[in-house]
């Protein structure tokens, strides 16, 4: 297609949608194949996933767009990631395209993160294309794979759903021909002033910082005065492009199109995820007196879970402070801020969508920043109202404020939507009484699976409570959560003291129900990993001035009258009695200091 500015009818923008291991990553790689993208000598598995960690634990973290030439046409693909902790990432794909391919694997049916995309999908208009993937497996139930979707989406049953495997290369080309057929081509304007949507960034030392846009209205070229509408950050581009799925440098970009800008802001924070880039000349006025208006974009990220990153070592405080700006333009999701602890000196308080993103940042600082890291235990984001009739949040327990002050305390609650066979609900339904939540209603896919809703805190499911549903339901139940609102809950502030001195790193906010039983596991390991001392020392979990579990660690047994070869019985007593009243003294006076071996010991999940 020589000019695509005249002809926008021959672009299609799409993304493909999913649960987590479904397939997704698979059939990209066979589109690549299919349309030559990429040379055979240099396919390999999961071509889309740049990183090594997406490659090893076989999901997609980062969404990954890539254009494809097929015939007459040009396809602009987004992959994205499947997991719940990565719906971001799905929303910003999204606003960048006109279709999805809505991926359903064979073998395990509708999983409750492929409800969740498919409704950000049709809140967005989208068109939806069904598939069901993994035709070949021995375990494929295509025909109730295939009974679940209509009932979903509310397919008649002479409307085809396509039937393929992205390993096996069966029916690949009759998705394309669905893509081209059923999506939309773009609606934009080459002649109205420049608007681009950015969907995603990333930093390079010479270029600044790369933005990656859908182009909705007017063209861009190297050399053209930009400005981001909602930060007024003014620069000059250096290089447009497209992604093969590397970066190409393009001559200049049309409306319709997905592509690249590299800005030259040097300053990560003046480029941001959902902001519109415009031309200087675009903005007040255009020249037939139109008004250039910002794009929506999506809604901004909501952190779900805050724990406290910080550096082993404490001269590495500003390589941290880089490397999550760094993270952060590539991952607009992470919020973080600076934060001080007696303990553990300076670090930064982050924000995670749930526990495998902050499993994946803190892998990435150690594998791309070299760095090791003290992390703090999770929590969550709580709302105190003081007695000043204000309220405050706490990200923190060291955030806590004065119980004397404190007027209530409420926390995130959730939908919970757990996909399951029929065969595991009572193994599901004793799980979740473990759990301050209930019960609300049940939804039917199909004969044998349904869904499960509840509602609950948000804290009592992000550390453990998704391994053990896999545990329960032996890998055959999912889940999916959103934020419901804050809930008014007995919760306080449970302070840890080791020799009489608080320890603020192990403070932590919990029901006042289950205070006494994590007490008394949390001083247990303390008494386990506290190295011994030369007098006998209290570990203590408390509540306010009650202690609630206490665990002593006896004093090193130190042999005084080991040179001793003879003589009166006295003289030994003389050195014992010395010996006590030194513990005496010691255990009054004597102050402990906690290493960061055993931070790291506690701390660690």
């Amino acid at each position: 297609m020589s000019n695509i500015s005249e002809n926008l009818t021959n672009i299609r923008n799409f993304c493909i949608i999913a649960h987590i291991d479904h397939g997704k990553s698979t059939l990209a790689d066979r589109f690549l194949e299919l349309t030559k993208t990429v040379e055979k000598r240099k396919m390999r598995d999961q071509f889309l996933d740049q990183m090594d960690l997406e490659r090893e634990r076989g999901i997609t973290i980062k969404l990954q767009p890539v254009r494809m030439l097929y015939g007459d046409y040009i396809l602009n693909l987004i992959d994205t990631p499947g997991h719940v902790d990565f719906n971001y990432e799905v929303s910003r794909s999204l606003a960048a395209v006109e279709g999805a391919v809505l991926l359903v694997d064979a073998a395990k049916g509708i999983q409750a993160q492929t409800l969740a995309n498919l409704y950000l999908a049709v809140e967005q208009g989208l068109e939806i294309i069904p598939a069901i993937n993994k035709i070949d497996l021995p375990t494929a139930k295509v025909d109730e794979t295939e009974r679940e979707i209509r009932n979903v989406l509310g397919i008649s049953a002479d409307e085809e759903i396509l039937k393929i495997s992205g390993k096996m290369g069966i029916g690949i080309e009759d998705v394309l021909k669905k893509v081209i057929k059923q999506v939309p081509p773009p609606l934009a304007e080459t002649d109205r002033p420049l608007r681009a949507l950015i969907f995603d960034s990333k930093y390079d030392d010479y270029k600044g910082v790369i933005a990656f846009v859908r182009i909705v209205d007017g063209k861009v070229r190297r050399g053209d005065k930009i400005m981001t509408m909602a930060l007024k950050a003014k620069s000059e581009v250096i290089e447009t492009g497209i992604f093969l799925p590397g970066l190409k440098m393009k001559e200049e970009l049309f409306a319709g199109e997905i592509g690249y800008i590299a800005t030259g802001f040097k300053d990560i924070d003046s480029c941001r995820v959902g902001d519109t880039i415009t031309q200087f000349s675009s903005l007040g006025r255009s020249s037939e007196g139109r008004q250039v208006s910002a794009l929506l974009g999506y809604k901004e990220p909501k952190p779900m879970v805050f724990a406290s990153f910080y550096p082993q070592e404490g001269s590495d405080f500003d390589l941290l402070k880089d490397a999550l700006s760094k993270l952060k333009l590539s991952d607009s999701s992470l919020s973080f801020g600076v934060e001080s602890s007696q303990a553990l000196g300076r670090g930064f308080l982050c924000g995670f969508l749930g526990m495998l993103h902050m499993e994946i940042v803190s892998e990435r600082l150690r594998r791309e920043y070299g760095l090791s890291l003290v992390i703090t235990t999770p929590s969550v984001n709580y709302k105190v109202g003081i007695s000043d009739k204000s309220e405050i949040e706490v990200k923190t327990a060291s955030e806590f404020p004065d119980p004397s002050r404190i007027e209530y305390v409420s926390e995130p609650w959730i939908r919970l939507e757990i996909i399951t066979p029929s065969d595991y609900i009572n193994s599901i339904m004793i799980l979740t009484k473990g759990t301050r939540g209930f019960y609300k209603k049940t939804e039917y896919i199909s004969e044998k699976r349904m869904i499960l809703v509840f509602e609950m805190p948000l804290a009592d499911i992000i550390v453990d409570f998704y391994d053990d549903l896999k545990s329960v339901t032996s890998g055959y139940a999912s889940m999916n959560y959103e934020l419901l609102d804050f809930r008014v809950g007995d919760l306080v502030k449970m302070d840890i003291l080791i020799a009489d001195e608080k320890v603020e790193a192990f403070s932590r906010i919990v029901p006042r129900g289950k205070s006494r039983a994590d007490g008394r596991v949390l001083v247990k390991k303390l008494k386990e990993v506290v190295p011994p001392q030369l007098f006998t020392v209290a570990i203590q979990a408390a509540i306010g001035g009650e202690i609630i579990a206490r665990e002593t660690l006896k004093a090193m047994r130190k042999d005084v009258t080991g040179y001793l070869y003879g003589g009166d019985r006295t003289r030994k007593d003389k050195l014992l009695k010395k010996q006590k009243k030194g513990k005496k003294r010691l255990k009054e006076m004597g102050k402990i200091r906690i290493s960061q071996e055993v931070f790291l010991k506690v701390l660690k999940k």
